[in-house]
């Protein structure tokens, strides 16, 4: 399993580039919408959550009423990280699984998956490569402002409130800059898919060897598959040089 970690911070144009790497053949995970999939009705989940914030924050059909769930833990810190040990393993299961069944058919495959906070929660221990989306500060003020209608005053304290730029680029294997046209984006985003593949492909290969090296060892007990984790640092590397735009590091 090759697993690429997406973020960037808001109206960087991550969506632009999640969605080119789907077109050409990634598997694209959301881990919003994960997140969103683990509290719906009759989740183990949803019950924890209940049972630590109370029937207050359930609206009547049995739904999670994420304002009511929200005006608790935004205020209160240890409320919020009580939350988010009840819902990030759940996430975390839950994509697991997910990456599983996109590459059962074909372990060669590109995994993508779409974590807008992954610098402030999910680490980058998990994955074989970090994709960043870039755009600078400015850029994404003015299209949160044009295109979003958004108040300026609101665009900078939802920036303020993500992981820096610097921050993401420090953990970044690959950048798009995404500044530019959005044919440049796309190109960019084709030459990154293209190298992700053969590292998907080279990974692959090597696993499926190994396995079968084990087989040949020992056929009663060797596995059927192995999978080569990442190895990675789950802290962001402050003293990493940044990566080009599209360039990463091998």
């Amino acid at each position: 399993m090759f697993v690429v970690g997406l973020t960037g911070g808001i109206a960087a144009g991550k969506t632009v580039v999640s969605a080119r790497l789907a077109e050409r053949g990634a598997a694209h995970i959301d881990a919003d919408r994960l997140a969103r999939e683990v509290v719906e009705p009759g989740t183990p989940a949803l019950e924890a959550i209940a049972r630590r914030f109370g029937d207050a924050i359930l609206r009547s059909d049995g739904s999670l009423d994420r304002a009511a769930l929200g005006a608790i833990v935004f205020s209160d810190p240890d409320a919020r990280r009580d939350l988010e040990g009840i819902t990030h393993p759940a996430v975390q299961q839950l994509s697991q699984q997910r990456m599983r069944e996109a590459t059962e058919a074909d372990p060669a495959r590109v995994v993508v998956y779409d974590v807008p906070l992954l610098v402030e929660a999910r680490g980058t221990g998990e994955f074989d490569r970090v994709v960043v989306v870039h755009a600078p500060r400015e850029t994404r003020i003015e299209r949160m402002v044009s295109l979003r209608g958004m108040d300026e005053a609101d665009a900078v304290r939802r920036i303020d409130a993500q992981a820096t730029d610097e921050q993401r680029l420090a953990v970044a294997d690959d950048v798009i800059d995404s500044s530019g046209s959005l044919d440049e984006t796309l190109a960019q985003t084709d030459a990154l898919y293209d190298r992700l593949a053969e590292l998907a492909a080279a990974k692959a290969g090597a696993a499926a060897k190994a396995a079968a090296a084990d087989k040949a060892a020992d056929p009663d007990n060797a596995c059927a598959s192995r999978i080569t984790p990442p190895v990675r640092s789950q802290q962001p590397r402050a003293d990493q040089p940044r990566p080009s735009s599209v360039s990463g590091r091998s």
